[in-house]
């Protein structure tokens, strides 16, 4: 079987994990931590960067960070997993959920304007696939609103809009190093802060609500409960893990963008035929190939075509489900259709892609997939 995903390993990992233990210092913050938060505000020019446990956590962080309260309206796509959502339910708040593109599951940024009351608080954009969404019209009315915006970009590492590392752009972002991601530490997760004003809250907060990396700092002379927090910080064997695949981020790169390529070129007749729709990338975004995946015209294509995948010892898997039509928030919606979303989670199915996926197996998907729209 070709699995949708296997975790990969350079080699250093397993040297600097050992690295982590000897030292003496396997809780957070130490050695490795400290330099995997020098490597994305150096590489990306984040102004703060403060290693998670999850992105789920570095969400939390946000809503915190936003000051959201109960009754406050957030405005986020409905195609998102749910993390990204409970957040901000977390802190009492209402969310809108907006529909994606016509052609792209990212937030429609020409429909937001249309959702802002008087009582929104924020747009939590997330940037499906690490393409990046429409952001100067998103932070236009950020600033003709006076909103603070957060960008989920659990799938975007490395990837820019017009030039800027997604992840910078908004008041604050979260990234994820889960697994499935390309660059990965097991579970763990990243929050960025851009926002001046709320750098030094980060901190506490990442710290259970204390001064206590102050305190280490030697800015002052004692610490204690200074905010609401709670414990965000991963271990130093999650930042070891981080740092080793770090150092190893041009070379993932450059493979997981040969994949998507081959996968592209080989699929690409099929999308000319009608048979299924590619991935389009945005003029202003760029592609970290974080995934591939295709749309089908219908359900029944797509749960038809999985099976055939799965006889031939490939398995490919759809993603996420319209959040708004969900057991949870069903009620709570305001019950506007969503169809573009919907869609997507109807249709929109993912394609193995790992750094030690081979020209072969990718030359086996890309012709099972053919084999099935032939027969």
């Amino acid at each position: 079987m070709i699995p949708f995903n296997k975790p990969y390993a350079s080699g250093k990992e397993y040297e600097y994990l050992k690295d982590a233990v000897l030292s003496g210092k396997i809780s957070g913050n130490g050695k490795y931590t400290k330099l995997c938060h020098d490597y994305f505000q150096k590489k990306y020019h984040f102004k703060k960067a403060l290693l998670t446990s999850s992105c789920t956590d570095a969400l939390e962080m946000c809503a915190i960070l936003q000051d959201i309260k109960e009754g406050d309206e957030v405005i986020m796509p409905s195609y998102t997993f749910v993390s990204t959502s409970n957040a901000y339910i977390l802190r009492g708040a209402k969310i809108i959920f907006a529909d994606s593109e016509v052609n792209h599951p990212n937030i429609d940024a020409s429909k937001i304007e249309a959702l802002i009351t008087p009582k929104t608080k924020a747009i939590c954009v997330v940037h499906y696939a690490g393409n990046a969404c429409e952001m100067d019209t998103i932070m236009a009315l950020a600033a003709k609103y006076n909103l603070s915006v957060s960008e989920d970009a659990a799938q975007a590492v490395d990837s820019f809009y017009k030039g800027k590392p997604l992840g910078s752009i908004g008041d604050v972002a979260a990234f994820s190093f889960h697994e499935t991601k390309n660059i990965i530490s097991g579970e763990g997760g990243m929050l960025t802060v851009n926002n001046d004003k709320l750098i030094d809250r980060s901190e506490i907060i990442w710290e259970k609500g204390t001064n206590r990396s102050a305190f280490f700092r030697g800015e002052i002379d004692k610490y204690g409960w200074v905010d609401m927090g709670s414990s965000f910080l991963p271990s130093e064997l999650q930042a070891a893990y981080l740092y080793a695949q770090l150092e190893e981020m041009d070379n993932i790169q450059n493979r997981r963008k040969s994949i998507w390529n081959q996968y592209y070129e080989g699929l690409k007749a099929l999308e000319t035929q009608g048979k299924l729709q590619l991935p389009q990338i945005p003029t202003y975004a760029t592609n970290n190939a974080h995934m591939f995946y295709l749309v089908t015209n219908t359900l029944e294509e797509r749960s038809a075509l999985i099976s055939h995948l799965k006889k031939h010892d490939i398995l490919a898997v759809f993603h996420y489900l319209s959040l708004h039509d969900s057991p949870f928030y069903r009620d709570k919606h305001d019950g506007r259709d969503l169809p573009n979303s919907d869609r997507f989670s109807n249709t929109l199915l993912r394609l193995p892609l790992f750094f030690e996926l081979t020209d072969q197996e990718v030359n086996k998907i890309i012709q099972s997939i053919h084999q099935f729209y032939t027969s």
